[in-house]
């Protein structure tokens, strides 16, 4: 015979209103959990692989696990800058900047507690090779001058960083006269300045990472083979999106682990809300399965039916939980340690469509799990006892 339909079960679900949704929102509260911490992994990870330009070729330190870690001598950036692979802007100069990268110790806003903060000194040509980044109040800093553009996720977070604020750092006093906003990228959680005045304040000989423009970006395979094959440069070359994105894999995956973890944890008792909720659904409707086995429907067709019903409240309340985690975090701003260089990042989090299908699956499995074994009971339930009933 055919399965029993689903209206069979929708009425059952709204005649147990009050077990039903107790169960839902238990489960609602795992996917939220659940749902959260993937939406940090992906916020953390959109605003690593949103840094950094596909034409764009970064040149690091052979060696270097990352910028912090690197070093560019000024004589090694001439050569580079002189390559014919280097693209030129209108006015024939390269599009390259030579950046220097320091982390400073400086307190939060509101409780005042320190913490890290990235400084990248940049040549002129940067702004030509990160079109994402908009001055969107006050102005660019002016190169030979003691002023300061600030990321706008940054400006909201640390002291001293608002437009027309003095920050204090490599042992002078610098003028804050831009903030600046980079399409949500790790751009947005640095102080910029020019390196030029940089590399002085913080005694440093030379720059920590090259980047340029691919006059070809089909030949980057050819400009990369070439530069880590010269002896005298003894560097790595790297599309500048696929470095960005590479520093976010560590951190993403233990993020990720983590959710599955708690969630795991969590659910276990989200679980045994179903299963007791199935399993008293079975013994209070002990009549209506003595019925559906005398109108004929096979055990099969009734454990499909109980464990429907199972998953039908957790994806109840995987959306209720996905929802939720919507309307509280999506969008909101948070900061976690960039493993690369240990300061502090700001990202927003985002609860995207992948996110909320996680959650709901995630939902559904707990559903699947916690109603087996009550359907499996009615399935297996004596036809004779299940006709005494009726």
């Amino acid at each position: 015979m055919q399965a029993m339909p689903i209206v069979y079960n929708i009425r059952n679900l709204a005649v147990r209103r009050a077990s039903t949704l107790f169960t839902a929102f238990g489960i609602a509260l795992v996917v939220f959990i659940f749902t959260s911490m993937l939406a940090f992994e992906q916020g953390l990870r959109g605003a690593l692989v949103k840094t950094g330009h596909p034409e764009n070729v970064i040149v690091l330190r052979g060696g270097a696990t990352g910028e912090i870690s690197s070093y560019i001598p000024r004589e090694d950036a001439a050569l580079i800058r002189g390559l014919p692979e280097v693209g030129r802007d209108a006015g024939g100069q390269p599009l390259l900047t030579a950046d220097l990268l320091v982390v400073i110790n400086h307190p939060k806003r509101g409780d005042g507690a320190p913490t890290n903060v990235s400084v990248r000194g940049i040549s002129p040509q940067a702004f030509a090779l990160r079109p994402e980044v908009q001055v969107v109040e006050g102005r660019a800093f002016r190169p030979g001058v003691a002023e300061v553009m600030v990321g706008r996720s940054l400006s909201r977070r640390i002291q001293d960083t608002g437009l027309g604020d003095r920050i204090r750092f490599g042992g002078q006093e610098w003028q804050v006269v831009g903030i600046f906003a980079a399409d949500g990228s790790a751009y947005e959680s640095e102080i910029w300045g020019d390196v030029e005045l940089f590399l002085p304040t913080f005694d440093r000989p030379g720059y920590q990472s090259t980047t340029f423009r691919l006059a070809d970006p089909g030949r980057f395979d050819e400009i990369k083979r070439r530069l880590e094959e010269e002896p005298q440069l003894e560097v790595q070359v790297k599309r500048e999106s696929e470095f960005y994105a590479g520093q976010s894999k560590g951190l993403v995956a233990l993020l990720r682990t983590l959710a599955v973890f708690i969630g795991i944890i969590m659910s276990i008792g989200a679980v045994f809300g179903a299963v007791n909720t199935m399993y008293a659904a079975v013994a209070a409707r002990t009549r209506e399965i003595g019925t559906l086995i005398a109108l004929g429907f096979t055990p099969g067709a009734v454990l499909r039916s109980f464990v429907l019903e199972s998953m039908m409240i957790a994806g109840l309340g995987g959306v209720i939980g996905a929802l939720l985690a919507f309307l509280v975090t999506n969008g909101r701003s948070t900061g976690t340690t960039n493993w690369d260089n240990f300061s502090e990042i700001t990202f927003r989090l985002a609860v995207t469509p992948g996110v909320v299908g996680a959650g709901i699956l995630f939902a559904l499995l707990m559903g699947l799990i916690g109603g087996f074994l009550p359907a499996r009971r009615a399935a297996r339930l004596p036809v004779a006892e299940a006709v005494r009933a009726v």
